[in-house]
């Protein structure tokens, strides 16, 4: 559990991180899409040619995400349903890549850049969604 006491909340440094991932990713993917497609190391050019609009679609959604969560920070509130949002988006991206992997629409071998950014970086956020909405019940069932 990462809350020390009513003063001294930890989960706030791990929403963070989340947050400052997103809203680089998003920023990046806004900002210029054809330098993100191009250097992302994922391969994202296996996925298909570049589309700016899709990619600035996609980068929207990881920018909101990103922006929910920094508001979560400091609003503890916010956190377990903005990083359930997070959670929700990742899980769906992540099995997005699942099926078109196995559909062949990556080319073969595509799913080594996906176990880091997609699959790995789900489950740590899904995983730290529980714990985070655990520590909640349990903080608010002893007020």
């Amino acid at each position: 559990m990462l809350v020390v006491s009513r003063e001294r909340d930890l989960w706030g440094t791990p929403v963070a991180v989340f947050a400052a991932s997103n809203l680089l990713i998003g920023a990046w993917m806004l900002v210029s899409p054809a330098h993100w497609y191009w250097n992302l190391p994922a391969n994202v050019p296996g996925s298909g040619p570049l589309n700016e609009h899709f990619v600035r679609d996609v980068g929207c959604i990881f920018f909101l995400l990103g922006a929910a969560l920094a508001v979560a920070v400091v609003r503890p509130h916010w956190r377990v349903p903005a990083m359930s949002a997070a959670s929700a988006f990742y899980v769906a991206h992540a099995l997005v890549h699942v099926l078109d992997t196995a559909r062949g629409l990556f080319p073969p071998g595509h799913w080594r850049y996906d176990v880091l950014g997609v699959y790995l970086a789900t489950l740590v956020l899904v995983l730290t969604t529980i714990l985070l909405a655990r520590s909640r019940s349990r903080t608010h069932a002893g007020s």
